[in-house]
This record gives structure tokens, sequence and C-alpha cells, in this order.
């Protein structure tokens, strides 16, 4: 039987936005939330997958991001500061908005997913507004190979 579940993740973390033109390109946090959704066939215990096994694909990645600086690996100015203070901060390849922040969270956590075989979809989404103006990246066939 096809299906699909989700399960929310809540951290705190601060960034910013060097090119914006607003208060954004100053350093900032927030209360995050991420919502991992995923799609396919039960398994042979009637679960998509259990909500255990979730948290232990999801939480390490949250662990590493709660209470740091979260900063694009070109923002030398915050790059330099949080070494020089040994601040504890992670680094990714784009700027950290709610839209790239779901890409990184969907390519980082992809290949954990992958090995069960019964998911055929995984989603994720950083509803940052009341409008939810996040990128929710749903890629039907991101999990499985394609036929050859």
């Amino acid at each position: 039987m096809r299906t699909k579940i989700a399960k929310e993740f809540h951290w705190e973390m601060s960034h910013r936005l060097p090119f914006h033109e607003g208060d954004c390109k100053n350093v900032h946090g927030h209360s995050y939330k991420l919502l991992v959704e995923i799609q396919g066939e039960m398994n042979g215990n009637w679960m998509l997958l259990d909500y255990y096994d979730i948290k232990k694909l999801v939480v390490p990645l949250i662990q590493k991001l709660d209470h740091s600086f979260i900063c694009n690996e070109t923002d030398t100015l915050l790059l330099d500061f949080v070494r020089k203070n040994n601040f504890k901060h992670f680094v990714i390849k784009n700027y950290t908005t709610a839209e790239n922040l779901a890409q990184f969270f969907l390519d980082s956590l992809a290949p954990d997913f992958r090995n069960h075989p019964n998911i055929e979809i995984l989603k994720t989404s950083i509803p940052g507004t009341a409008l939810h103006l996040n990128d929710n990246r749903t890629l039907p066939s991101f999990l499985k190979p394609s036929p050859s």
C-alpha cells in the first residue's frame, strides 16, 4: 500500500545574507523548522519507515547546525569572525536562504534515505514565513535509479 508520512525537526541557528539590501545582511538568528516527508510503499511491518529511523537519519545533521552560525563559503567576513572566535559554525556552498537550505537538506539526507528501497519520494521544506516562502523540492524519481 502506497502512503506518505512526515516528521518535523526544530533547532536554533544564526546566519546572514551578505547580498541583502535590508536587515538580513546582519547576523541574526531563527528558530528553524524542517519538514521531512517521504512517500512510497509500506514495508513488512506495515510502515513506510519507523519515525525512530527517520530521527536517526536526520538528527545528526540537525545537531551539527543547532546553535551554530551557518555560512556561505564565500562570506569571508563572517567565516573569519567565527573561526577567530572559535564559534560553532557550518559552511555550505550557497547563500543561506530558506530555498537553499531546503535543497541542502535534500542533498544531505537523500543518500541515507536511498538505503530504504520502499521510499520513492523525499521532500524537504523550511517553513520560514506565514506564506511558506520556501522550497519544497519534490523529485519523484530522485531516490530511484533510472531504468537502463
